[in-house]
């Protein structure tokens, strides 16, 4: 693997979220422990982060939200498919259970993504580079197709596409979650090629899963890191592509450091959530400002970028 280059993208999700989290995200970028955010832009601090982004050169993407809080668009805050009875999104496996009787009107998922890009544009000055999806909404049916042509009305490139080498192999995830997991990597293998034909691209690699919260360790990060680089090491190349050990693999890892949110403040219209409310936050930032990281990045050849170096 030594003439490997290894490009890492270390994705800071939920900016915007709440101050706290916002002034997790920036200390993390100025300790080189990340190279990119994703902006929630119906954060109920989504204003600050734009200008923490602005102030501070921070590469910021568009993390689209369609299962949390309220919608941006105004037409849909009153009366939309979008909302449950209290008038906010329905939530992670709500939205997923509407979606499945057929409840969601996908007319309105596109006028509300299109809604979040143009507040995007309009806090930061410029289109997202790259769009993902808040809680991985984005690679549900109907909703894929619905996604893939907004990107490409905007012109924009990336996404990412949540399957994770080694998942299946990471025990310590508990069975709930491991399904909602099991889940999202199913919707993602059913995605490639509704992106593929879209002209989307995203990183060879996605890690995340496996190190969230309280699994995230230096260890399990440089383990998820190295095995993933191996296994796409080991694919053979597509015609066309050079060996894979002269050429560069592209590697997405999303993260979520920040200070533990402090109700009521914080979320995006309904308060904060339990896992922004928890230590495993600050567990994630302390973890990737360790020096033994960067250490290792330096070590296997990696750089750290951001979606509009690649």
């Amino acid at each position: 693997l030594r003439m490997l280059q290894v490009k890492l993208i270390i994705t800071g999700d939920d900016f915007g979220y709440c101050p706290r989290r916002n002034q997790g995200i920036v200390d993390c970028f100025l300790a080189g422990a990340i190279s990119n955010v994703s902006l929630l832009v119906n954060g109920s601090a989504a204003a600050d982060a734009a200008k923490l982004a602005r102030r501070y050169n921070i590469p910021i993407g568009l993390h689209a939200n369609l299962s949390e809080g309220s919608p941006v668009c105004e037409v849909l805050k009153t009366n939309s498919s979008l909302l449950n009875q209290d008038g906010f999104f329905h939530g992670k496996m709500g939205f997923r259970t509407a979606l499945s009787k057929g409840l969601l009107n996908m007319s309105e998922v596109k006028q509300e993504l299109k809604a979040q890009v143009e507040l995007f544009h309009e806090l930061t000055g410029h289109l997202p580079p790259h769009m993902d999806g808040h809680q991985h909404v984005h690679v549900l049916p109907e909703v894929r197709h619905v996604f893939a042509e907004v990107l490409e009305e905007y012109g924009i490139k990336y996404t990412r596409v949540p399957i994770e080498p080694g998942l299946h192999n990471c025990g310590w995830i508990p069975p709930s979650l491991m399904d909602f997991y099991l889940g999202v990597e199913e919707d993602s293998f059913n995605t490639v090629d509704v992106f593929t034909k879209h002209g989307i691209r995203w990183p060879d690699i996605y890690i995340g899963l496996s190190t969230m919260g309280k699994n995230m360790s230096v260890s399990s990060i440089c383990s998820a890191i190295d095995s993933a680089t191996l296994e796409v090491t080991a694919r053979a190349p597509s015609p066309g592509q050079p060996a894979p050990q002269s050429r560069t693999v592209t590697i997405e890892l999303m993260v979520h450091p920040g200070y533990p949110s402090v109700s009521p403040v914080g979320g995006c219209g309904e308060g904060p959530d339990d896992f922004s409310q928890s230590w495993e936050r600050l567990h994630e930032l302390q973890t990737l400002i360790k020096p033994e990281l960067q250490s290792h990045y330096k070590s296997r050849n990696i750089q750290l970028c951001s979606f509009k170096d690649l």
